[in-house]
């Protein structure tokens, strides 16, 4: 595929393994191993698909996700004695996830803090606050991801395999979603793939989202976690980079 964003994945693989286990509701002191795997084996085809920029850690962790599986796949006949005796091979990972979930845990928290006084000190100068803000939860790569899939899988048989000779770029989309945004204020996500002729077109939609994302010219958002992701254009920034013809 020629058509290409360059967007590093700031998130990490342990992002990714507790974004897998909070959406399908893992108890994080029993993952079931080889279901994680898998899921976390299609996400990172994707994002290959998608030719995001794949930080190293990603494809270690994916061979350390198959070793445990294959550990764990074992018959107890076919285990070493010292295999046998060995704890849980889910044991170092768990604690893992646990360390860098209450990191992450503390560093929202604290965030949520300074937005806060923030927002309390800005109001007090700004009769025009609206209440709006603070309702909608903030949907990450890794939400995105996931309604690519869907939408992905979703796709007729006619028309995921079908070739056609209409090329879009990734700048169509781009004025065709931020044109859309002028007239709609809110876009489901899904919205955007109702008339996609082929998966190509499919791809490209999604890239362009990923770019606009990338230029910080629309937000992503969800009312209820892993909720339908609405896109709304980003209001508060002051210079936008998107020139309407």
């Amino acid at each position: 595929m020629t058509y290409k964003v360059k967007l590093d994945v700031f998130e990490g693989p342990l992002d990714l393994l507790l974004f897998l286990i909070k959406k399908e509701e893992i108890d994080i002191y029993d993952i079931p191993i080889a279901e994680i795997t898998d899921q976390y084996l299609e996400y990172l085809e994707l994002m290959k698909m998608l030719d995001l920029n794949i930080a190293g850690e990603f494809l270690v962790m994916a061979a350390t996700l198959m070793h445990i599986k294959s550990r764990m796949l074992l018959p107890p006949e076919e285990l070493t004695p010292e295999e046998e005796e060995q704890e849980d091979p889910r044991v170092e990972l768990v604690r893992k996830l646990l360390e860098y979930k209450k990191f992450k845990e503390a560093a929202s928290e604290l965030a949520k803090r300074e937005l806060t006084e923030r927002n309390v000190f800005t109001r007090q100068f700004s009769e025009g606050a609206t209440e709006e803000e603070g309702q909608y939860f903030e949907a990450s790569l890794f939400d995105l991801i996931s309604a690519f899939s869907k939408v992905l899988k979703k796709l007729p048989k006619e028309i995921f395999y079908e070739i056609i000779k209409d090329e879009f770029t990734i700048e169509e989309k781009i004025h065709e979603i931020f044109h859309r945004l002028i007239n709609e204020p809110v876009l489901y996500f899904t919205q955007l793939f109702n008339n996609s002729k082929s998966k190509l077109e499919v791809i490209i939609t999604f890239l362009a989202v990923l770019e606009l994302i990338r230029l910080r010219e629309i937000l992503i958002r969800q009312e209820i976690l892993f909720g339908e992701i609405q896109i709304v254009r980003n209001t508060k920034k002051i210079e936008p980079t998107i020139r309407m013809p």
